[in-house]
């Protein structure tokens, strides 16, 4: 990304590409390689486990484009951002959209019994911040100067 606060982090749309891909891989994956997973009583509990993570993860990843939204910016990395969003979801996570397709990830990866999920959402996890964190912080830094900066320190990249 060049130097301009009027461009915008990214043309691509990295993060779907690379949850979506890791979710195909982890499935894939399985299929060719399929890894032990835990016994009774543990697999129960993570089935369990599994399925209130999901349900957090999506109620947190609607949380926070509702929040987006009724500010007035965009979720789209092909646009710039607007407006600075730091309340809601925003508060704790700088990143909630993000922390939330990871956490879903894993939570299907507790219910299903396949271990792929739960390594590849790190993976995903990894590549999105090289991909498309690091390029919307860098654009929020440059649109939102001091104010952005005061943010990071206060709420931190994931959790």
């Amino acid at each position: 990304m060049s130097g301009s606060s009027e461009q915008a982090p990214s043309r691509i749309a990295w993060p779907p590409i690379l949850y979506l891909a890791a979710i195909a891989a982890s499935i894939v994956l399985h299929l060719l390689v399929p890894l032990p997973w835990f016994g009774s009583p543990l697999a129960d509990l993570l089935f369990a486990a599994g399925w209130l993570l999901v349900l957090a993860a999506v109620f947190l990843e609607v949380a926070a484009i509702r929040t987006l939204h009724r500010s007035g910016t965009t979720i789209r990395l092909d646009r710039r951002a607007e407006h600075l969003v730091t309340s809601g979801p925003y508060a704790f996570s700088r990143n909630p959209i993000y922390l939330g397709n990871t956490a879903i990830m894993i939570g299907v990866g507790f219910i299903t019994g396949i271990i792929w999920f739960l390594i590849l959402a790190f993976l995903a996890a990894f590549a999105t911040q090289k991909l498309a964190i690091e390029a919307e912080e860098q654009h929020l830094a440059l649109r939102f100067g001091k104010k952005y900066r005061d943010y990071q320190k206060k709420v931190r990249r994931w959790v």
